[in-house]
């Protein structure tokens, strides 16, 4: 890390590192149980690829969809960190669920629920982390934040594999330890984070009116699209897990598969940020996208646990490439005061594309096998990479 961009976390607000913390324990507790999960589903409740897929896919997109109605709540009330509490309140008090489930139902149920906390809190977290930074750090500021999130979600892996080997695989215990962070991250939201006014243009409250969103402009509604075909691509990383196993990996040591792509994703997010600060968005989102092709193929070809831990490895390069820098490009484009309905029409349409893509993925692996699956991705990945080409000049004016 250079000295300017060691300066440049030095202009990052206090509200936006606690925002990184609330995330980061948060990840922790829901990573070790993500990580987890699909082999519990699979391999002791026996479901199928296709139901865990439909399951991931109905977890995610939930979260996604939700945001539309949170993002707007909070433009109108101009209270982000009311909601953002709320949503992660609801994660944390339905984590217990997990541990206590006796049935696939109570296991999707809780998944249900848990990411409609997800939801809630998203769109108002990103939105208030736009409202607290400066424009000429914004794209760090979102990396910063991704980044110490991204630090929960490869600790969390590291613990649920620690945990795994001391309690020879008790799923349900280490379950019940994945609690303990979700309350942390519960009580510095509600202690450490102060409220914030969202901006107003005219000093008044907003009403909530659909023709709002006439006042985006294209730039906005071609991050959403670029997005949503990119998230066709990037199904559920339950399938990394699962490659992994697919490929003989011991139960135990599967987790490791999140842990490199987290460890990845955290140390380049950040620099991924910062970088598009100084030589523009449309560059390192490029080289992200791209990056997600080297993944799916080496995902698709790689016959041995070395090739496939590299693959993950570039998904999460990918990861830190574009997922803070989507949500700094949705910021750029939209309104101030209407930055929260943003959010959450930009993670509507990530939302329907997830389902579509984690059911689709399922399907594939279970009718093909799991080469038909990345094999797939990467075609997706190389038409939005050609879609950003096209319109990437008039994103990068319209933006400025």
């Amino acid at each position: 890390m250079s000295a300017g961009d060691t300066s440049r976390l030095k202009d990052i607000p206090r509200s936006v590192w606690a925002l990184g913390l609330v995330s980061m324990f948060m990840d922790i507790s829901s990573e070790m149980i993500h990580a987890l999960l699909p082999l519990y589903l699979v391999t002791v409740l026996g479901a199928s690829m296709t139901a865990v897929g439909l399951i991931e896919g109905i977890a995610e997109a939930t979260a996604m969809i939700v945001k539309i109605f949170s993002g707007a709540l909070s433009d109108w009330l101009g209270k982000r960190k009311l909601l953002a509490a709320i949503g992660y309140g609801l994660a944390a008090f339905i984590k217990p669920v997990f541990p206590l489930a006796t049935s696939l139902g109570w296991i999707v149920t809780a998944r249900f629920v848990d990411r409609i906390g997800k939801g809630i809190r998203g769109a108002p977290r990103d939105a208030l982390i736009a409202d607290l930074t400066p424009p000429a750090v914004r794209g760090g500021a979102f990396g910063l934040r991704q980044s110490l999130d991204t630090v929960g979600a490869f600790l969390g892996p590291l613990a649920a594999i620690g945990l795994m080997a001391l309690t020879l695989n008790n799923f349900t215990l280490v379950f019940w330890i994945a609690v303990i962070p979700a309350f942390i991250s519960f009580a510095l939201i509600v202690f450490a984070v102060p409220e914030r006014e969202s901006p107003r243009t005219d000093g008044e409250r907003p009403r909530l009116r659909f023709s709002d969103v006439w006042r985006f402009r294209l730039a906005f509604w071609l991050v959403v699209a670029i997005a949503a075909v990119l998230t066709l691509a990037r199904f559920s990383e339950a399938f990394l897990v699962l490659r992994a196993q697919n490929l003989g990996m011991p139960i135990a040591l599967v987790p490791i598969v999140l842990v490199v792509m987290n460890i990845v994703y955290a140390f380049s997010a950040y620099p991924a940020g910062a970088a598009s600060d100084r030589f523009g968005r449309g560059r390192v989102l490029a080289v992200g996208i791209a990056a997600l092709i080297v993944a799916d193929i080496l995902l698709a070809f790689g016959g041995h646990i070395a090739v496939m831990l590299l693959g993950i490895a570039f998904w999460g390069l990918h990861m830190g490439l574009t997922q803070g820098l989507l949500a700094t490009l949705v910021a750029d484009t939209a309104p101030a005061d209407l930055r929260g309905t943003a959010f959450g029409i930009f993670n509507l349409a990530s939302g329907i594309a997830l389902l579509v893509a984690s059911v689709a993925a399922g399907s594939l692996w279970d009718a093909f096998g799991p080469a038909a699956t990345f094999l797939a991705g990467a075609g997706i990945s190389a038409a939005a990479l050609v879609g950003l080409l096209a319109v990437s000049k008039r994103l990068a004016k319209q933006a400025d």
